[in-house]
């Protein structure tokens, strides 16, 4: 009798295990259910709820590819507010002759009508195929007849030859997520680096040896129960930095011998140097020796020399917008065409710079859109651009000739990442890149104020340094679209916008305006802002949560409003604002407000100055303070009375 107790506790136990035991790559059927709900659980206002969502990567040890599979279940509430969700777009990448294909596909739109469940399927044949960039082709399909209340389902799976490039996969992201899963399964003789971010721990974790396929593989699982949304914060330049996510790097391979992938800097290093779209072009020392600029070698100092080369590099060269660590079509390529990728222009810089005797070298980075790199994770595939520095006594220069308007040590805000790593023949030497080139923007308003309430003039914005460099990239991007901004953002009619850039790199915009609603009339009064369309309608530090994350400028800056208001004929200045001042003990944030008469005319002049290019999240406080403090200085008013 002892005996069969014992046998029943036992089965009871392994019964009880199993029931705990969490389940993964098992997507729950299609449940009626879901088109019912009204609203999320997580977030009674999120637009839209991740209900499964599932990444699966699977190396197959006969073929040598890489399998990806994804599979996402999403419940739509209000599909105006959910338009990220309608389209899908699947990247698939190629080099050379290798490229990825799409396998399986299978997407529907789920409606609940007149009570019962309608699929509408996502047809292969709908497919919208369109060209990234040399490498990248981008897959779209729509999803159609979506409404709120839809539920949208799709798995898809891509076969890629490129077993060392597995995705960074995004755990936490805007919408809230009932189920979030990550699955890699790799074969034992391939081993990768796992490179975990981000704050959320997962509910269900599995890491351990299994057999699939008949063979031993590595098997790596977490699982992730009712995410909320990421909240996003203004002044982070990339918050996908914060948000949890997955990504892992082939670490090596042991085919009969064993080969390390991603042991050091140092050996990435020696391999980019083998690397025949990198290294090898860097040896082709003949191009740089037949194609010095004219009286470099001449130059006395090493300072001298290296601005003179990158002058003619930046002014010769034009950056087809490319980025990346490897040249594409090759430097031979880019001095006949005169066009090239960064790598090929940058690579050019750092060979010219050689061949004058200057001790030059490649700098590996990963610009802010792409992620910051992980330092003590070594991992080529991270990196996305490349710099050329110059070693001085003082210590390192840096130079971005793919930019027109960059200068020495002054580079675009894409490229200040906090960290790079300088290439050499022999070892890799990481760098903290630190912006301290100021960058400054300057407002200037000249108006004419009217007896009939009325008021013209002209306006000009102008910026300097890497802030210059940020508004050019958008002007080019699409001009019409930037002019159109002047006139969304501001409650003027402005015309003759013209922008350009000045001979010394800034960016400036000029323009005419004119405007009947920027003055009230109250009996023989003229009350005014004396900032005009400039002033600070609100405080943009206005977080009343606690900050999570630090504050990113990009760049030290100064912001210099400046108003000229000319007084009707008639008119005397019967209310005038105070002048005002204030500024942190550290002298790191200051703001002031000063308003002066000059014959007939008001000049009215609001100065911000930002010290650094970044502060940890404890400025935040003194932050909104000074912001609210200029928020109530430039919302004081002039009042003006007919004599």
């Amino acid at each position: 009798m002892k005996k069969i107790i014992v046998l029943i506790v036992c089965s009871a136990n392994v019964m009880l295990i199993k029931a705990q035991k969490h389940e993964f790559l098992n997507p729950p059927k299609f449940s009626d259910t879901d088109l019912s709900k009204l609203k999320s659980v997580l977030d009674e206002n999120a637009p839209a709820e991740i209900l499964y969502k599932s990444a699966h990567f699977i190396l197959d040890n006969s073929t040598g590819n890489l399998h990806k599979k994804y599979f996402y279940r999403v419940k739509v509430y209000d599909k105006d507010k959910a338009e990220d969700w309608l389209n899908l777009e699947v990247p698939l990448y190629q080099s050379g002759t290798d490229k990825e294909t799409l396998g399986k596909f299978k997407a529907f739109t789920y409606n609940l009508e007149n009570g019962a469940t309608v699929p509408v399927k996502v047809e292969k044949s709908s497919q919208y195929k369109s060209k990234e960039s040399k490498h990248i082709n981008i897959t779209k399909f729509a999803f159609p007849n979506v409404k709120n209340g839809s539920v949208l389902e799709y798995q898809y799976e891509i076969i890629s030859p490129f077993a060392y490039i597995i995705p960074e996969f995004l755990i936490e992201t805007d919408t809230p997520s009932l189920y979030t899963e990550y699955v890699l399964d790799a074969p034992i003789n391939v081993a990768y680096s796992i490179n975990y971010t981000g704050a959320l721990a997962p509910k269900h974790r599995t890491i351990e040896d299994q057999t699939i396929f008949g063979a031993q593989y590595k098997t790596y699982r977490f699982g992730y129960e009712n995410l909320k949304g990421f909240k996003t914060e203004k002044f982070v330049r990339n918050d996908r930095n914060y948000r949890t996510k997955i990504s892992a790097e082939l670490h090596s391979t042991n085919f009969k011998e064993l080969k390390q992938y991603s042991s050091s800097w140092d050996q990435i290093s020696k391999r980019l140097y083998e690397n025949e779209d990198f290294g090898d072009e860097l040896k082709m020392t003949k191009l740089a020796k037949d194609n010095m600029p004219a009286g470099v070698l001449e130059m006395k100092t090493s300072l001298e020399k290296a601005n003179a080369i990158f002058s003619y590099v930046q002014k010769t060269f034009t950056w087809n917008k490319e980025r990346g660590i490897y040249t594409d079509n090759g430097i031979k390529k880019l001095l006949e065409t005169k066009v090239g990728n960064a790598a090929e222009i940058n690579l050019y810089l750092v060979m010219l710079l050689r061949e004058a005797g200057l001790k030059a070298e490649p700098m590996v980075i990963s610009t802010v859109d792409n992620g910051l790199i992980n330092l003590v994770s070594p991992n080529i595939s991270n990196m996305n651009f490349v710099l050329a520095s110059v070693g001085m006594a003082e210590g390192y220069h840096l130079y971005d000739a793919t930019s027109k308007q960059s200068l020495i040590d002054e580079l675009p805000l894409r490229d200040w990442n906090q960290y790079g790593v300088v290439m050499t023949k022999t070892k890799a030497i990481q760098l903290q890149m630190e912006n301290r080139k100021k960058s400054d923007t300057f407002l200037t308003v000249d108006a004419k104020l009217n007896d009939d309430g009325s008021i013209s003039g002209s306006y000009s914005d102008k910026d300097t340094g890497a802030i210059a460099m940020y508004v050019k990239d958008n002007y080019d991007e699409n001009p019409e679209k930037y002019k159109k901004q002047y006139k969304e953002n501001f409650s003027v009619d402005f015309t003759g916008i013209d922008s350009k850039v000045l001979d010394n790199g800034d960016f400036e915009s000029t323009m005419k305006f004119s405007s009947s609603n920027l003055i009230d009339r109250i009996g023989k009064k003229l009350i005014i802002n004396s900032m005009l369309f400039l002033n600070k309608a609100s405080n943009e530090f206005d977080q009343t949560e606690e900050r999570k994350y630090s504050i990113d400028f990009g760049a030290p800056t100064m912001k210099v409003k400046k108003v000229i208001l000319e007084i009707p004929e008639g008119y005397t200045i019967e209310e005038m604002p105070k002048n005002k001042k204030i500024v942190t003990d550290d002298k790191e944030i200051e703001y002031s407000y000063a308003i002066e008469q000059k014959g007939n005319k008001l000049e009215i002049t609001s100065t911000t100055k930002i010290a650094s290019a970044d502060y940890p999240k404890e400025y935040y406080p003194a932050f909104k303070q000074i912001w609210g403090v200029a928020s109530k200085q430039e919302n004081q008013v002039i009042s003006l009375v007919k004599k």
